[in-house]
C-alpha cells in the first residue's frame, strides 16, 4: 500500500493485506486482481484490476466477497469501497 500515508496500526494493515492475499487467487482465476489502496476510519479502499475492472459482477465481488471476508476477519474494517477516478484514484487502464 504505497499510495497513501496512514496512521493506522501496522498490525491492522498486515491483517488486511493477509486477508486480501487469501482472496486474490479466486479473483485471479477469472483474470482479475485486487489491490489495497487505503485504509482510513474503518474503510478499506481497493482497486480492481484486469478483467475485474469494469466487470458487471464487480458489485457482488466487492460486497459478497471482499467486504464479507474482511468484515469477518478484521474487526477494525467497517466497509470496503472501490477506488474510482472521481475519488482521486487512477483512471482504469486495461494494461495494468
Amino acid at each position: 500500500m504505497s499510495e497513501t500515508e496512514t496512521n493506522v496500526n501496522p498490525d491492522v494493515l498486515e491483517r488486511i493485506e493477509k486477508t486480501i492475499n487469501k482472496i486474490r487467487p479466486y479473483i485471479q482465476q477469472d483474470g482479475g486482481d485486487v489491490q489495497l489502496v487505503d485504509f482510513q476510519d474503518g474503510v478499506v479502499t481497493v482497486r480492481m484490476l484486469g478483467a475485474c475492472a469494469g466487470c458487471m459482477a464487480i458489485d457482488a465481488t466487492l460486497t459478497d466477497g471482499i467486504q464479507a471476508i474482511l468484515l469477518d476477519e478484521v474487526p477494525e474494517v467497517k466497509e470496503v469501497r472501490l477506488d474510482s477516478p472521481a475519488a482521486g484514484g487512477a483512471a482504469w487502464n486495461p494494461y495494468y
